[in-house]
């Protein structure tokens, strides 16, 4: 029975070494073998544990996507991660424009797990989820050192099951329990509407759905027949999703040729998306961003501020500057691996600091603080109420009118 587990075990440890060349890279032989070398360690404890664990029924599987979950966890990157079959095949779901769960944008603030945007018109949002609430706990599991798909995967579930969170709401010190029953989510990537007859209102919601782009081009042409002579984009509490949704967008309004976002890779090699010249609006613009508002939202405010041709009002954005590639995996998992990372078209690196608008409207707690929009004291990051008045959307009418 050893002499059999013994040429197992080499086997099953030759699967790591190829998961690591496809995280790493492929690499010289001599480092492949090196590689191979500091795996020893891994097939001894390997050994140990299909040999000798008081549990003789032990699931390699288990075994195998718990090593690769480690190992991406020591990158201490949130965005890289591993995908099991079932979770990858929702998110592949969504991306059409419906999935069921509770309708909620979650990422790490601070390495805690926090709320970045609620779903309008979804269980969460109805349930009073707001961004910047902290989850301490999910089904009384404790969210201090869960992974970003952990916690996904616990949140998400069949329709009409409840999912029990722990939160503590900003500006309180208690946690609260909020059992939420589970729904369809059906995202829609845009709404609009006219305001004051000559001013178009488009909120974009999220980037994540594939027919993200065409619902914007669609949103500005309908305006455009209306007779609106200025546009306001509404991507607050938008917590991003495709690059190619971001860069098509934004080619709705940048020339041909012109910078739409900068990539650079683990080598420092830098690469420009430049936009393809569709540009369907040529009136002014004003972008209203908040710290909801992350990656390919940043994208799309960082393009049309630096290439002059939107006004930000509002907050200051998340501060997500990294570009995920999907390496779909044989057994139907994928493996999230942040390849680049990326630069405004001004050059600026907007990692945790995030962009800032060029008309600062505070909202309930940024108030509270004085403007700052990190509490120095507890390194906490300060969101804006969202049951004031929309001081931040009444601006930007005010701004765009001079405009016209």
């Amino acid at each position: 029975m050893r002499g059999k587990m013994k040429k197992y075990i080499p086997n099953l440890a030759w699967v790591f070494l190829l998961l690591f060349i496809c995280v790493v890279g492929y690499q010289s032989v001599s480092a492949i073998t090196g590689l191979k070398e500091k795996l020893q360690v891994f097939m001894q404890v390997l050994e140990y544990v299909k040999n000798d664990y008081v549990e003789k029924n032990v699931d390699d599987q288990k075994l195998v996507y718990g090593a690769i979950k480690g190992m991406l966890d020591s990158l201490d990157d949130p965005y890289t991660r591993f995908m099991e079959p079932k979770p990858f095949k929702e998110m592949q779901m969504r991306m059409k424009g419906s999935y069921s769960g509770i309708g909620i944008y979650i990422g790490m603030k601070n390495k805690v797990l926090t709320v970045i945007a609620p779903i309008p018109d979804t269980p969460a949002a109805k349930a009073g989820l707001k961004s910047g609430d902290k989850i301490i706990t999910i089904d009384d599991k404790p969210t201090k050192d869960m992974g970003l798909e952990e916690a996904v995967s616990m949140i998400r579930g069949k329709k009409g099951t409840v999912v029990k969170l722990g939160i503590i709401k900003r500006g309180e010190n208690e946690k609260r329990d909020f059992s939420i029953i589970r729904d369809t989510i059906v995202v829609k990537s845009v709404e609009y509407k006219t305001i004051d007859k000559n001013i178009g209102y488009i909120k974009l919601i999220t980037f994540e759905n594939l027919n993200s782009a065409n619902e914007m081009r669609k949103a500005i042409k309908a305006l455009k027949n209306l007779g609106c002579k200025a546009l306001i984009i509404d991507v607050r509490n938008n917590g991003g999703g495709l690059l190619s949704n971001a860069t098509e967008i934004a080619s709705m309004f940048l020339k041909s040729g012109e910078p739409i976002v900068y990539t650079v890779d683990r080598e420092g090699r830098k690469e420009v998306i430049e936009s393809s010249g569709e540009n369907i609006w040529q009136g002014p613009i004003v972008m209203l961003i908040n710290e909801g508002s992350a990656s390919a939202s940043e994208i799309l405010a960082g393009a049309l501020r630096d290439n002059n041709y939107a006004t930000l009002v509002g907050y200051h954005t998340f501060g997500k500057a990294s570009v995920q590639s999907v390496r779909q995996l044989y057994d139907g998992s994928a493996l999230l691996l942040t390849v680049a990372k990326y630069l405004t078209p001004d050059g600026r690196d907007i990692s945790k600091t995030g962009i800032n608008p060029d008309i600062e409207v505070k909202t309930g707690k940024e108030k509270d603080n004085k403007g700052a929009s990190i509490n120095d004291k507890e390194d906490e990051i300060v969101f804006p109420d969202e049951d004031a008045k929309d001081i931040q959307l009444e601006k930007a009418k005010e701004y765009i009118k001079t405009k016209i």
